[in-house]
Formats: C-alpha cells, sequence, structure tokens
C-alpha cells in the first residue's frame, strides 16, 4: 500500500478539527505510523470479532478512527472468540495523552502495553529512556516490542502484571492505563510521584465505562470523570461468571418510555455507586430499543417501551428505576460532575465534591 501517508493525514486531520488531537500531540502521531503496529491477523468488533481477510479492508481499517481488534480469547485456538486485546480508537488515544499533560522528561509508565502504539507515541514525545510499558501477555510483549524498535523507538518493555505496576523505575511523574480496573491498585499510587497524574479507565459494570485523570499527593489520589472509555479489563480485575437465570421466575409488566438518560455516562456512573454488581446494557433486537439487566448473582430484566420482563429475585428494572428518580432529582448531573478519591481507606465515587461520596 503506498498511499498510506495520504490516508494517515486525512485521520490527523480530522482528529485535529475535531479537537481530540491538540497541537503538542500531532508530531508523534505524524512520526508514529499506526499501521506498524496492526498484526495482519484482526478482526473488527461488532455483535462478535468479524476476522478482516481483506487486505484493503485491513488498510481501511487501520486508518479509520475505529478500535481494532488484534487478539482474541487470550490468544487460544479453542476459544468462543471474545476480543482479549485491541488498538485503540485513536481519538480515543489522543483524547488519554491529551488528558496526562506531560512535560519534557517526565518519566511515564504505561499499564497496558497491546499493541505498542502508545508507548511508541509516548516515546517520540518523551524520549524513549523516559517510558515504560507493562504487558501481562508474554506473546503480545514480545509483538510491540518488536514493532516499537523496528519504528525506532526503545522504552523498557516488561512482560508483568500490570496491576503491580514496575517498581525499579519509580517514581513515575505519570502513569497511563489502556486497561480498565475496577479498582485502583495500590501501586499506582505508590508508584506515582507526589504532583503526579494517573489516567486510565474505570470499569463499570451499568453500561458503559469512564476516564478519569486522578491527581496523586503523599497515599492518596482524587480527580474527576473527564470522559467516556471503553477498554478491555486488565485480566485481574475481569468480572466472574455469571450465574444461570431462571426463566420459571419470570414476570411481565407493562412498559413506558425508557428515560434518554438511563444510557449516559452521567447515570452509569451514579447507579455504578448506587447498585454496585448490576449490569445494563443496551441495543436493538429485532427493531426494537431494549435494555438488559443483570446481577451476575441469577436476577435478570428485559426492558422495552411496550413491556418489562424480570426474573429471579431481585426487581431489577424497579431498583434502576428509583435510582433513575434519585438521579434525576439531583438534576440529572452530567458525567463530569462524578469524581474519585482513593486512599488508605478504600476507593469513593463522589458527585461534585469529594466530600459528597455516592454510598
Amino acid at each position: 500500500m503506498t498511499d498510506w501517508p495520504q490516508r494517515q493525514a486525512a485521520l490527523l486531520d480530522a482528529l485535529t478539527a475535531s479537537g481530540a488531537l491538540r497541537p503538542a500531540w500531532r508530531p508523534a502521531f505524524e512520526a508514529v505510523p499506526r499501521h506498524r503496529f496492526i498484526p495482519r491477523e484482526i478482526w473488527r468488533q461488532e455483535a462478535t470479532c468479524v476476522p478482516v481477510t481483506d487486505r484493503a479492508a485491513w488498510w481501511d481499517l487501520a486508518y479509520r478512527d475505529e478500535p481494532i481488534v488484534t487478539q482474541v480469547d487470550d490468544g487460544r485456538s479453542d476459544g468462543p472468540g471474545v476480543a482479549t486485546s485491541s488498538g485503540s480508537k485513536p481519538s480515543l488515544v489522543a483524547r488519554m495523552l491529551d488528558a496526562l499533560d506531560v512535560a519534557e522528561g517526565q518519566k511515564v509508565l504505561e499499564i497496558g502495553t497491546g499493541t505498542g502504539w502508545n508507548a511508541a507515541l509516548l516515546s517520540a514525545r518523551l524520549g524513549s529512556e523516559n517510558v515504560t510499558t507493562v504487558e501481562v501477555d508474554g506473546r503480545l510483549a514480545e509483538t510491540a516490542e518488536k514493532a516499537i524498535r523496528e519504528a525506532g523507538y526503545g522504552p523498557r518493555v516488561v512482560h508483568g502484571d500490570g496491576a503491580l505496576g514496575w517498581a525499579p523505575g519509580a517514581p513515575y511523574e505519570r502513569l497511563i492505563a489502556t486497561c480498565s480496573v475496577r479498582r485502583i491498585p495500590p501501586a499506582w499510587i505508590e508508584q506515582t510521584a507526589p504532583g503526579g497524574v494517573i489516567v486510565f479507565p474505570l470499569a463499570l459494570d451499568f453500561w458503559s465505562g469512564a476516564l478519569l485523570r486522578l491527581d496523586v499527593t503523599e497515599g492518596m489520589a482524587r480527580g474527576r470523570v473527564v470522559g467516556d472509555a471503553q477498554f478491555m479489563p486488565m485480566r485481574s480485575h475481569r468480572p466472574p461468571s455469571d450465574a444461570p437465570v431462571d426463566a420459571s421466575t419470570g414476570r411481565r409488566t407493562p412498559g413506558t418510555p425508557i428515560p434518554d438518560t438511563v444510557a449516559s455516562l452521567g447515570f452509569a456512573l451514579y447507579a455504578g455507586a448506587r447498585l454496585p454488581g448490576v449490569a445494563m446494557t443496551d441495543g436493538r433486537h429485532e427493531g426494537t430499543y431494549q435494555l438488559w439487566l443483570w446481577d451476575r448473582e441469577g436476577s435478570a430484566a428485559t426492558v422495552t417501551d411496550e413491556e418489562v420482563w424480570q426474573y429471579g429475585p431481585r426487581s431489577l428494572w424497579e431498583e434502576v428505576t428509583e435510582a433513575h428518580a434519585a438521579y434525576a432529582g439531583e438534576g440529572g448531573p452530567p458525567s463530569d460532575a462524578f469524581g474519585l478519591t482513593v486512599d488508605g481507606t478504600g476507593q469513593r465515587v463522589w458527585l461534585r465534591s469529594p466530600e459528597a461520596p455516592l454510598v
């Protein structure tokens, strides 16, 4: 493919026009072409992972503002085809790097090397000597390091558990995670220098995931939600298997119009704190918009404007409706009204002020 520079320029122009790619980061994105970090075998994430077998389609996807699945089933050949690693959406990569707010000479720890593109971008901006990246999957770490070296960069690539960070290189002024976590690992705060910044995706069962930027002081990290971000979870933070739902417990009630804000990041944060363990997703089934709710312990619900079916011991839709009424009573706050504090006593989501935790 000889026209990749034109494809790259078109993508970067679009990212710049949207505000995702800031001028300070554009030279790094120009110096580090995305396609050099995309393996030959990839999948497009749709309802399932769909193999991309056509070379023209491969190139088309490489320079679209879309995520690219680069591994399924942790690399096993006998799995169900679940995405386990990907090349992130370029606009999200740019937003996260901008939120990191780096300065020359700062040391950065990246959790989740993946394809290696993000580590190469950091190296292009800060110098390879200031970048350490940790990847739990040995094959991915090896492949990423090779791609990074071939692109002309040499950050430290560590095969290890990202939850443990990388203590030999600490302290770091910045830490960025490209996998979602349910709780901030203590090592991340311990290895980030006071005055440093952590940017990471917080895994939310309820509908979506949130991108947070935390400022670190001695033994504590605190900050706000800066956007949405749906990432694959860190392997040690994957949710447990769901308990079976007994279909014979089904209870039908008439539906009412589903509030638009039920599927908003603001309500996902609110409901995640008020209804821990309750998961929700949404989509269209046979042309009808629908919500699916479950609690992993045998309760579930399906919800449309016309009808509601609930299963198991809990009436999940009633619980969600009650939580949504409370959220509306708070004025339906947007996602950037929420924040997170992590300290020696635990992790707390708050609304508008750290002194107002959601419990």
